[in-house]
């Protein structure tokens, strides 16, 4: 994918440290409480190790000197003997508090990473919805959703089952080897051989596990965007009959993910079992030595005991530190996924950006625009006068909607590209947001939200009463179809608007763009989903209402276009001709051929159908 430019870019670790703002105090609670566990789960073995060497056995007592001054208050080595229960005891509070810790790290970690999650997917959804379309055009659906969802859980994972946890698992191995050490220094060199071993091997499996969560993550994505593209054109996938081939494409996808997946859990299987064998042959040469020692008399009972707790508790934070080598990797790819949204330049006005007024001339100069290297637009010329209806006609492909897009700023004229000026003032120099609010635009296959009707009509405009959302709707024609429905303006239009016809689509989204009153409105082939006579009642109902207003109609029917001011007929990306109604049939151009053949099918059908 392209890579951002942005001076500002965010790396790795600025932008999970910017994302962690507002969470990073429960985090820090979460810490300190996990190093309170530590600290009492620490002291246990030392009771353990105290009472059967001292207590039971005759072994001088060997503890802190505020330790022997507790036991001195309670009564010395003799209440103990007497009273091991005051021992139990002891133990049983040390593990309450623990449990205490435990719940306040657990609690607070969680609210940390709730909130980090939410964090991530609001700042993501709010940059993206600042992207420019062209962006939005480079990047499939599926993938930015997964990025948006599985990616974010993945961070969110790793930030808080993974990394909070290593300042516990550091002061758990420092804390361990101190005990260890102070009861035998040769057992605990035995047990710190084996802590590089699986730190180094750890590390030599962290590319490998990385390489294959990438394929993995960019399948998921692929898969995501399939199952999108094909729920949102289920009805086309039904119409021909497709069923089959879109499931075989899903399968085939599916497959392949599946197989990334196993590849995966193969490497983690080995990294896994390797950690096993490891940790297992550490655990069992303590033990074995730990035995020879205290038959030799070089350990008590309780040195033995208590070393192989604390050997226990050693080896499950190296383990950890492993698998947070492990994990690092996985989530390593979903942060680069989401730095390539976050880096990515959002839409950006030139400093000074203008708010002029739209109601003046719009002119296009030689506008010159191509997607990539494809020539789409080659030096376009045209004037549309304030207040005017100006057409334009033209066949599939021949860039009449990319002349809106540029009107629009949806796409960037290149500063080679020419000019497009409305009231003489370039609209490179004006603030792109203002220019939308002045621009109305109904497309040819227009988006309705899974909302009533009444919430889509009324979208543009808040707040909103319904008399002027049926005005709208009156004006496009589809007041009376809509009050015909059950629940009328409260009915519930499904998913893009499938629960809908075309034309009723097309008319409910001129009704939206009306609400707008903005001084320019494109039709871009919005009536083409209409009958003849809607198209007329609709063009009538607009030339009555929008009298002051500029309208740009773009249509394949010539009939849509007649009654304009003036018609611009465009031909692979040039204005071929230009003219009224009448000019262009005097000339016998392409305007005029299109007329001929679309009348001449018109009577056929009317013939037909008499």
């Amino acid at each position: 994918m392209q890579k951002s430019q942005n001076k500002d870019s965010y790396t790795k670790l600025s932008l999970i440290w910017d994302f962690l703002k507002g969470s990073r105090m429960f985090f820090l609670i979460s810490i300190l409480a996990a190093l309170f566990v530590n600290g009492l789960e620490m002291i246990s073995p030392q009771i353990i190790r105290a009472t059967i060497d001292s207590v039971i056995g005759d072994k001088e007592l060997e503890l802190p000197l505020f330790a022997v001054s507790l036991v001195e208050r309670a009564g010395g080595i003799k209440t103990l003997k007497s009273h091991l229960w005051l021992i139990a005891f002891t133990i049983v509070m040390l593990a309450t508090g623990s449990a205490v810790f435990r719940y306040v790290n657990m609690y607070y970690n969680s609210r940390g990473a709730e909130h980090f999650a939410k964090t991530m997917r609001d700042r993501l959804f709010a940059h993206i919805q600042k992207l420019p379309f062209s962006w939005h055009m480079k990047n499939q659906t599926g993938d930015i959703i997964q990025r948006c969802t599985s990616d974010v859980d993945m961070i969110k994972n790793f930030i808080s089952e993974q990394l909070t946890a290593v300042f516990r698992i550091f002061i758990m191995i420092a804390l361990s080897l101190c005990f260890m050490f102070s009861m035998n220094i040769k057992l605990t060199a035995v047990a710190l051989v084996f802590i590089p071993v699986i730190l180094g091997y750890s590390w030599a499996f962290h590319a490998k596990i990385q390489e294959r969560f990438t394929k993995c993550d960019e399948n998921e994505g692929v898969l995501s965007a399939i199952a999108q593209e094909n729920l949102t054109g289920i009805r086309v996938v039904r119409a021909f009959g497709k069923e089959n081939f879109e499931r075989e494409r899903f399968e085939k996808q599916n497959q392949i993910y599946t197989n990334e997946w196993m590849k995966l859990c193969v490497v983690l299987s080995l990294f896994w079992g390797t950690g096993d064998l490891v940790s297992g042959l550490q655990i069992m040469l303590v033990v074995v030595l730990g035995s020879y020692l205290c038959v030799k008399g070089e350990m008590t009972a309780g040195e033995f005991i208590a070393f192989v707790s604390y050997n226990t508790m050693l080896v499950w934070p190296v383990r950890s530190l492993g698998r947070t080598i492990s994990e690092m990797s996985k989530a390593g790819v979903s942060v680069e996924r989401i730095c390539y949204i976050m880096n990515s330049l959002p839409e950006q006005d030139k400093p000074d950006a203008l708010t002029p007024d739209m109601r003046g001339d719009i002119d296009f100069d030689h506008v010159s625009f191509g997607y990539g290297s494809e020539k789409i637009l080659s030096d376009v010329s045209f004037t549309v006068k304030a207040g005017t209806t100006f057409g334009i006609l033209g066949s599939t492909g021949c860039g009449k909607s990319t002349l809106m897009h540029l009107m629009n700023r949806l796409y960037d004229l290149p500063e080679d590209g020419g000019r497009i000026t409305i009231g003489g003032v370039d609209i490179r120099d004006m603030k792109g947001e203002w220019v939308r609010q002045h621009i109305g635009m109904v497309l040819q296959e227009p988006f309705l939200f899974s909302r009533t009707i009444a919430e889509n009509v009324g979208i543009a405009k808040d707040p909103v009463t319904l008399t002027e959302i049926r005005q709208a709707a009156a004006i496009a024609c589809v007041d009376e179809s809509i009050t015909d429905f059950t629940r009328g303006y409260d009915t519930l239009v499904g998913e893009r608007g499938v629960t809908l016809s075309g034309g009723q689509k097309q008319r409910i989204a001129i009704a939206r763009m009306l609400m707008q009153k903005t001084p320019i409105m494109v039709f871009d082939d919005s009536l083409s989903a209409v009958d003849a006579k809607t198209d007329a009642m609709i063009r009538g109902a607009l030339k009555a209402e929008l009298a002051d207003t500029t309208v740009i109609l773009i249509a394949h029917r010539v009939t849509t276009l007649m009654e304009a001011d003036c018609i611009m007929v465009l031909d692979r990306g040039k204005a071929a001709e230009m003219g009224t109604h009448e000019e262009l049939m005097e000339r016998k151009g392409i305007y005029r051929k299109i007329y001929d053949i679309q009348m001449a099918l018109a009577e056929e059908v009317e013939q037909n159908g008499a």
